[in-house]
């Protein structure tokens, strides 16, 4: 799991699936920043969210948390048929007509720019 459980309360654990899948962070209600969402259990405050940043929220880091959760894993941990096959998804979804998207995608998986046109291009010389 990818984000940061800072509190240990009942509500923090329900979210934690969503908090993964959009990079937020729970904080203890009372450590809340100007920004965080506060959400309430029985009335009082018991968990703050604290959202990602702009950077996060991008159309391609969405593009790829989305090939992330298709894939059941975090793009740098996952063996390397998996990365190649998270590059063909990420192409298939317009991923790549992004401006400095194989900067984005390498950074992502944990690879370099030239593994993610390695990728693309078996991903083509395989399909003619």
């Amino acid at each position: 799991m990818r984000f940061r459980l800072v509190s240990v309360h009942p509500l923090a654990n329900a979210i934690a699936p969503l908090l993964d899948h959009i990079g937020g962070t729970a904080v203890p209600a009372d450590q809340r920043q100007p920004g965080d969402v506060v959400l309430y259990w029985e009335g009082a405050p018991a968990v703050a969210v604290r959202l990602p940043g702009e950077e996060l929220t991008s159309a391609l880091d969405r593009i790829i948390r989305a090939v992330e959760t298709e894939l059941g894993g975090h793009l740098p941990d996952l063996p390397r048929p998996d990365k190649q096959r998270a590059v063909r998804l990420l192409e298939e979804r317009g991923a790549f007509t992004m401006r400095k998207s194989v900067e984005t995608v390498a950074k992502a998986l944990g690879v370099s720019r030239f593994t993610v046109y390695n990728y693309l291009n078996r991903d083509q010389t395989d399909r003619n």
